[in-house]
């Protein structure tokens, strides 16, 4: 199942690159950030009480909610960049510098998370940086 949400994640992300930069023709790409974000936070927060989790949040503990905090950060922090970025540049080169993100994820799950490095996984990871240059160049 895991496989088949990823699937669908990389297919929405896709669809997100096209459709945004269609949608910020002649829009701040800030504004268009926050339009994005609006939207986002009524669909997650619709299926929290579509699911009925909304009572899950007095569990939450202070680790918990730091972290969750610093990851919107950096999401917020992403999605500003991202969007500055597609509206100067070329989608099909922001794009691949963009999933960058895989090749430093990995390393710092490796150095953070204390995830193992196996010989495919490392070729893999040279790889995507490979690739992702091959394609801006």
């Amino acid at each position: 199942m895991w496989f088949i949400l990823a699937l669908l994640s990389a297919i929405f992300a896709a669809l997100t690159s096209i459709l945004a930069k269609v949608g910020i023709e002649g829009v701040e790409s800030n504004l268009a950030t926050a339009i994005r974000t609006f939207v986002v936070l009524a669909m997650a927060w619709g299926m929290v009480f579509i699911t009925g989790q909304q009572n899950g949040i007095s569990q939450i503990d202070r680790k918990s909610w730091i972290f969750l905090i610093l990851s919107g950060i950096a999401t917020g922090a992403s999605w500003l960049c991202y969007y500055k970025a597609i509206q100067i540049g070329e989608v099909s080169k922001v794009v691949p510098v963009d999933k960058l993100s895989v090749v430093i994820t990995i390393v710092l799950a490796v150095v953070f998370l204390h995830e193992k490095m196996t010989a495919k996984s490392l070729i893999g990871t040279v790889l995507i940086g490979a690739g992702t240059l091959l394609m801006v160049i």
